[in-house]
């Protein structure tokens, strides 16, 4: 018989019967099942691992769960869809096995549970048709104790001029839990702390822990339950310094820090502590002083020395004596004729009877010097007489415009005549008004 060549027609009649016998299968497959659903297929995976939740709660109740006699994987036949099955992979099931409820030690068969972590599958498309254990045996066994040392290996240094205090560990012994062929061959728990290099303040640290035998060989056994899965580790690191002593000082016009003679004894003190408190400090304040107070002249003062909380005091040293002075400090009297008022009443006139007033003043012996009477003008405060008329003595304070730094001792008081505008009398003062005041 002669060959007959492919032609594109006859091509084409292949590619679509073929086309025709898949949709015919798939359909036959997606409408022969029951009620004229999908045709179910089965698949078995094996060798799924099975989860314990709930082991915390076991280890409250003095129990562990042991690997021994305990079944930990499980084959499932499932039933679905073919194409279901196609794509489900045994990393899409969980099965998971719950011991919140054991409270005794013994052999015992839990339940499973079984889910998905694909959202495409579910209990309701997928069924379990068959399982190679229909309940998971479990074996509960009960914890022993026991109390180890904890001990610390540090690594690194700290900086010159630095020094460390003791490391300071939030458990020094450990309560461990488990079988005693887990337990015990611990012969102490180890934590390893590196500060680092040139370390220059205190360094801390949560660190895992890792238990020994007798012989220093690291135990690797996963049966050891620690009360505290991490230690906390402390060392302090402490730095030396030389601290100056110093005053505080407020200031007032004619009394100024500039113009102090201050003595310290003694003026500095050696003090040790945490590094990184005392990064920032270079002195000590004694205490807050008034410079007003040694207007009269200077005096000795003694203070306590309060040095950083957590510090020590390496010079024994509690109490430094100050004596302060000015370098050069005068007074002297000065008699001014310039008065005025303020916070006159409403509708009152006044007329201020006192006619010069000597005022004391003080300061650089050059500024005193520079200061005359038509500098200070004495204001009469009218504040406190808001309904009264007639003469009263009223206090006052002194202005001062000559532009030199000086102080005002002394308090002072001027008279004035409190009245009515239509009171006869002399209508023109000769004393300096607020309207005829010249401007300084």
């Amino acid at each position: 018989m002669k060959n007959e060549e492919m032609t594109p027609r006859k091509a084409f009649y292949i590619a679509l019967s073929i086309l025709l016998a898949a949709i015919v299968w798939f359909y036959v497959d997606q409408t022969s099942g029951p009620n004229g659903g999908p045709q179910p297929r089965e698949r078995t995976i094996t060798d799924i691992p099975i989860e314990y939740t709930g082991e915390a709660s076991l280890t409250d109740r003095g129990l562990m769960l042991l690997e021994e006699g305990t079944d930990t994987t499980i084959d499932l036949t499932l039933e679905g869809t073919r194409w279901l099955l196609a794509n489900l992979d045994r990393d899409d099931i969980r099965v998971t096995v719950d011991l919140s409820n054991v409270d005794s030690a013994g052999v015992q068969t839990l339940g499973y549970q079984i889910l998905y972590t694909d959202r495409r599958f579910s209990n309701n498309a997928l069924t379990k048709k068959d399982a190679s254990i229909y309940n998971a045996t479990v074996n509960i066994s009960e914890l022993y104790s026991r109390t180890v040392e904890v001990r610390c290996e540090l690594i690194g240094n700290v900086a010159e001029g630095y020094s460390a205090g003791q490391i300071q560990l939030s458990h020094t012994t450990l309560d461990i839990e488990g079988q005693p062929e887990d337990i015990d061959p611990v012969s102490y728990a180890k934590v390893t702390f590196d500060i680092g290099t040139d370390a220059e303040e205190t360094v801390s640290q949560e660190l895992s822990i890792q238990f020994y035998d007798e012989n220093d060989n690291l135990l690797e056994s996963t049966g050891i339950h620690p009360e505290a899965e991490t230690i906390q580790a402390t060392l302090p690191v402490f730095v030396t310094k030389e601290l100056w002593l110093k005053m505080d000082f407020t200031s007032a016009p004619g009394a100024r820090e500039r113009n102090v003679n201050c003595e310290i004894r003694p003026a500095t003190i050696t003090v040790s502590g945490d590094a990184g408190l005392l990064r920032d400090v270079d002195s000590i304040t004694l205490d807050t002083f008034d410079l007003l107070k040694l207007v009269e002249g200077g005096g000795t003062y003694v203070y306590p020395i309060t040095v950083p909380e957590g510090c020590q005091n390496l010079s024994g040293v509690t109490r430094a004596t100050v004596q302060l002075s000015f370098k050069d400090m005068t007074s002297a009297s000065v008699t001014t004729d310039r008065f005025r008022y303020e916070n006159v009443p409403d509708g009152k006139a006044v007329d201020i009877l006192t006619e010069e007033m000597t005022v004391q003043i003080f300061g650089t012996a050059a500024d005193v010097a520079a200061v005359t009477g038509g500098d200070l003008t004495v204001v009469a405060d009218l504040s406190d007489f808001g309904s009264a008329l007639g003469t009263y003595t009223v206090p006052a304070t002194i202005e001062n415009s000559s532009g030199v730094d000086i102080g005002i001792s002394g308090s002072y008081e001027v008279q004035v005549t409190i009245r009515e505008p239509s009171d006869s009398g002399s209508e023109e003062s000769t004393q300096t008004t607020p309207e005829d005041t010249p401007e300084e």
